[in-house]
């Protein structure tokens, strides 16, 4: 309805985690075992999201993983976020998936408390070599190796340089872009580069 195309782009990078029980025996987990799992071709442990339909996590475990296939009889939705990590501490044979922001923030007393109940699973690098694993981690995000990762995305919907313009550009530049990593989410707008390098002693500094 608009007379003019709406700019549009990506601001950060959020995770979906997969959390289980400090006690499960399985923390592992290939791709196509989490589809199976999802979509019910593979039983044997219960699958709690934090919702059924209109999550941001539930499409994106229907979209990227399940290819629009529908979630299997195993899986079950709780009403929010906190009622799946609170699930998967006091069940031993589930997996969950929640968003990196309810269970990765140090600063979070609540969150912090549920390190001795619940614990990160492993999931399968899709760019590493093969038999390689990662933990959601702001670091495992912005080098691709963590698989289950979704953009945050600006719309502005001005046609001139307003309070919306103004907003977007904060939150583009270095100070808005470390609000999104206080917020343990990736930068999107900050380059991060990995070199490799050696390290040599000097053998008269350490006399």
């Amino acid at each position: 309805k608009l007379s003019f195309k709406p700019q549009w782009d990506i601001l950060a990078y959020d995770a979906v985690d997969v959390i289980v029980n400090i006690q499960s025996k399985d923390s592992v987990f290939t791709l196509e075992k989490l589809k199976n799992y999802l979509s019910g071709s593979e039983t044997g442990k219960m699958v709690v999201l934090d919702g059924r339909t209109q999550t941001s996590t539930v499409r994106l475990l229907r979209d990227s993983l399940l290819k629009g296939r529908p979630f299997g009889k195993n899986v079950f939705a709780t009403a929010d976020s906190k009622q799946v990590v609170n699930y998967i501490a006091q069940n031993t044979n589930a997996i969950g998936f929640v968003g990196s922001g309810w269970v990765g923030d140090l600063d979070d007393p609540e969150q912090v408390a549920y390190k001795d109940k619940i614990r990160f699973a492993l999931v399968e690098c899709r760019i590493c070599e093969a038999g390689t694993y990662a933990k959601p981690s702001q670091s495992t995000i912005a080098q691709g190796q963590y698989p289950l990762v979704r953009p945050l995305y600006f719309i502005l919907k001005e046609n001139a340089n307003g309070l919306g313009t103004g907003f977007v550009n904060y939150m583009s530049l270095e100070r808005g872009q470390l609000v999104f990593r206080r917020s343990y989410l990736v930068p999107a707008k900050i380059d991060f580069t990995v070199r490799k390098s050696t390290m040599e002693s000097n053998k008269d500094l350490l006399k």
